[in-house]
């Protein structure tokens, strides 16, 4: 059902944690599965130079989450904002692959994330 590279962010996943202040730290939930991501990320002067991330879900999101948090190190917000959900979506494609319809939540949990940190920078 999963690739392999799904299965090794899921099997080995990086930058899992929580980020000490100042870092910017902001919980997400996909109220339809109850998955729930915790996204945090020190930014300075407008890049993201560490995250981190913890999730309580599916294979998918722990998998997903793991890709997200080693996509953003060194991308600027301005990008971020600029590339939108479908910028997230692309990275995890790229990074774990295709995910079959019945995972795409977990894309939708990290694109939610990011927007959430986004509003927080606003």
């Amino acid at each position: 059902m999963h690739g392999e590279a799904l299965l090794d962010h899921f099997r080995n996943p990086r930058h899992a944690g929580v980020l000490a202040p100042p870092a910017i730290v902001v919980d997400v939930e996909n109220p339809a599965c109850g998955d729930w991501l915790r996204l945090s990320a020190r930014i300075e002067d407008g890049v993201v130079k560490q995250a981190a991330f913890q999730v309580k879900g599916c294979t998918a999101s722990i998998a997903c989450g793991s890709a997200l948090a080693e996509w953003l190190h060194g991308r600027r917000t301005g990008e971020l904002r600029a590339g939108g959900r479908e910028a997230v979506r692309a990275a995890l494609r790229n990074a774990v692959g295709e995910l079959p319809p019945a995972s795409r939540h977990a894309a939708e949990l990290c694109a939610d994330g990011v927007a959430a940190l986004l509003a927080r920078l606003a």
